[in-house]
């Protein structure tokens, strides 16, 4: 293949991913109506939990001192911290400043408090049409929980108008949570008992198809630990085989599950005290064997598990796998996860997914993520191009379009 001819390759991925606007199928962002929930501007970036545990590593200020703080004093911690007296070259420490020059920010004068006072000037609702055109997605898929009852105000008041986020049932504390939860379920009207029995899986089938319908659900999803297992005699098993799998196969919508999670092993961090453990991934494969009817989605937060897990999807085309999530989201680890998927899967999977909390993260995370995304498809094509095969600009159009929207959309419509 002479150079020219990599050169237009190239040239036609560089494009075709830039211009291809995302479908982010797992986000934890909110639109400008539900108010606080809407995470957005300077302050928020810097105090994202992934910054807060960076910051306190270094810092001399005690966790008691650090959550007295107001949000602003944390902001200008970890900015004085990691910006200024560090150079700010973490993954998301980095992610900042994309998001910073992106919006046209001098970052030449590393002043806090002028950004600070440009986003104090933004509007929410146009702030969120800029970035989502700065960041060329069309549709953040949200992670709502019906059992919170700040949250379920908005759903019953209406508030989810704007078109471009759509819901997710997320049902941690319904699977994970008994018997404590039948209390919460109870006192929404749901008659439950803490025994699980006949009439209480009924009630939960209702809860779930009535949040289904309220949210207009795309997923159902949890997350789950390291230690999770199944088919065994827990709650949880008979939740997943009574209520959601048959609840998912009649709507047919997937079940998500993403694993590997171990919470709160330093509990003083709060929401940034969350780690990574290896999970058995066999647990996951009896389910998808035992269900092939059922649509699963799936992520694992562990590396150790990301070769076994795309094997695993080949197996099982009830299977979608996607995104490089949480720790996992930095460049060096999503290069090697993209490379391997690829190479085990072609196109039949997503490369990623923003898992954004603040609004702003998009912008950085896609710009990042696309950039990869690009650099694997190169050698891949190249690769296609050196056996003779006649690559040409439409296909490579069509490859990143179900990278980045098409295989997401196709896998919810797909019945088994």
């Amino acid at each position: 293949m002479s150079q020219t001819a990599a050169a237009q390759i190239d040239q036609w991925i560089d494009e075709a991913v830039a211009s291809t606007p995302v479908y982010d199928l797992h986000t934890h962002l909110y639109p400008a109506s539900f108010g606080k929930f809407c995470l957005w501007g300077l302050d928020e970036l810097l105090t994202y939990h992934y910054l807060i545990a960076e910051a306190i590593r270094v810092s001399d200020v005690s966790y008691e001192q650090f959550w007295a703080m107001s949000q602003q004093q944390q902001a200008d911690l970890i900015w004085r911290e990691l910006f200024i007296e560090r150079a700010p070259i973490s993954e998301a420490c980095r992610g900042v400043l994309t998001v910073l020059s992106r919006l046209g920010l001098d970052l030449s004068s590393k002043d806090i408090n002028a950004y600070r006072a440009w986003f104090k000037q933004q509007k929410p609702a146009d702030y969120v049409d800029r970035v989502f055109k700065l960041a060329n997605v069309h549709t953040c898929v949200m992670t709502n929980d019906a059992l919170d009852p700040e949250e379920r105000k908005h759903w019953e008041n209406g508030d989810a108008t704007d078109p471009r986020f759509k819901g997710v049932l997320r049902i941690d504390p319904v699977l994970l949570g008994w018997p404590k939860v039948a209390e919460t379920l109870s006192g929404f009207g749901y008659k439950v008992g803490a025994d699980l029995g006949a009439s209480s899986m009924a009630e939960i089938r209702r809860f779930l198809n009535e949040w289904i319908e309220k949210m207009k659900a795309l997923y159902v999803a949890v997350s789950l630990t390291p230690d999770w297992r199944y088919p065994d005699d827990s709650p949880a098993t008979k939740v997943i085989r009574e209520a959601i799998l048959p609840v998912c196969r009649e709507r047919n919508l997937p079940f998500a599950v993403m694993i590997g999670v171990r919470r709160q092993v330093n509990p003083l961090l709060k929401l940034a005290g969350d780690s990574v453990g290896k999970s058995d991934i066999t647990s996951l494969d009896r389910m998808l064997s035992e269900n092939p009817k059922n649509k699963f989605m799936c992520t694992m937060l562990a590396r150790e598990n990301q070769h076994e897990l795309a094997v695993t999807a080949r197996k099982h085309r009830n299977l979608f796998l996607f995104g490089c999530w949480w720790f996992l989201n930095n460049p060096s680890l999503i290069e090697e996860m993209t490379r391997m998927r690829m190479e085990l899967l072609g196109e039949a999977f997503v490369p990623q997914h923003s898992d954004a909390r603040v609004l702003d993260q998009i912008i950085y995370k896609w710009d990042h993520s696309r950039q990869i995304i690009a650099k694997v498809m190169k050698d891949k094509y190249r690769d296609l191009a050196a056996t003779g095969w006649a690559v040409t600009k439409e296909e490579i159009q069509r490859t990143a379009k179900r990278y980045l929207s098409q295989n997401f959309e196709e896998f919810l419509a797909k019945k088994l």
